[in-house]
């Protein structure tokens, strides 16, 4: 089954089928962002699809040809993202380090999730970026400053309207110096960039559609405004409830993106990505 809906001037591209099949159909270097919230080898039977066993040979089997893959399609620009917990991150890592080349990982994000996670001791998932090079898409993402640990207190006599603004310069001060930018706009404590753990609460119950593990869009917002720009082509594989989608349709990018479970679409409908109200067959 297939959806493709305009979005503004970009396009959305739903499918319901393996997503071995779908990336056949994309040609080399064509995706700028690919993000996947992949299977975590926990061997459960969830409402919405079958998990695969902690097993490393089954992880392989299953990974190995979808990352080579995903390698084939992505820019050279490009970056992705993989998501999954303790239980196949060491093993993901191995492959990726053997497709995309160890010296092309860029990051490894924590997500720290506020709350339990179907009561879990651990609470914090593992998202590892790559690229096919050093050129890649990067755009500085900033967040609200909830604490300034002393800083502001201590230099409150140079501070206006939450920034330092006199010609004031403590070289002598190694504490104060990483915070140092120009000699007359020094630090805005009102916002920090964010570095590699995401303190993201988990989904509220606006967001939830009723889909096992779905990923709140705070968090798959802040992977797509970091690495794509507007009018860029964001793929998803394992699109669940096709959160990934909406996503970029808010934020202008074009998606493609596919899940194997033909109730995907029900949940895809439920977030307004298509016009009509009965599911196709199949639509070009």
């Amino acid at each position: 089954m297939i959806v493709k809906e305009k979005n503004g001037e970009g396009f959305l591209d739903l499918r319901i089928c393996d997503n071995l099949e779908l990336m056949a159909e994309i040609k080399d270097n064509t995706i700028d962002l690919i993000y996947c919230d992949i299977l975590y080898g926990t061997g459960r039977k969830f409402a919405d699809y079958q998990d695969l066993k902690p097993i490393r040979s089954e992880i392989e089997n299953h990974y190995i040809p979808r990352i080579k893959e995903m390698h084939r399609i992505l820019k050279d620009t490009g970056s992705i993202y993989l998501q999954m917990d303790w239980r196949i991150n060491h093993w993901i890592r191995c492959i990726m380090d053997d497709v995309f080349g160890y010296n092309n990982f860029r990051n490894e994000v924590i997500w720290n999730y506020q709350g339990s996670w179907k009561k879990s001791k651990i609470n914090h998932q593992n998202i590892i970026q790559y690229s096919k090079n050093n050129v890649f898409t990067i755009n500085k993402i900033y967040e609200q400053n909830k604490s300034d640990n002393g800083i502001k207190k201590r230099w409150k006599k140079y501070i206006i309207n939450d920034k330092i603004t006199k010609d004031f310069y403590p070289k002598n001060d190694s504490k104060f110096k990483p915070y140092i930018k120009d000699t007359h706009i020094l630090i805005d404590f009102n916002k920090y960039e964010v570095g590699s753990v995401w303190n993201i609460s988990n989904i509220n119950n606006d967001e939830r559609l009723g889909y096992d593990t779905q990923k709140p869009k705070a968090l798959i917002e802040r992977i797509i405004k970091a690495s794509s720009n507007e009018g860029d082509l964001v793929a998803d594989f394992y699109a669940g409830s096709f959160t990934t989608a909406e996503v970029c349709k808010n934020l202008k990018r074009n998606f493609i993106g596919c899940d194997i479970n033909p109730n995907c679409f029900e949940k895809a409908k439920e977030r307004g990505l298509f016009s009509f109200t009965d599911l196709p067959t199949n639509v070009d």
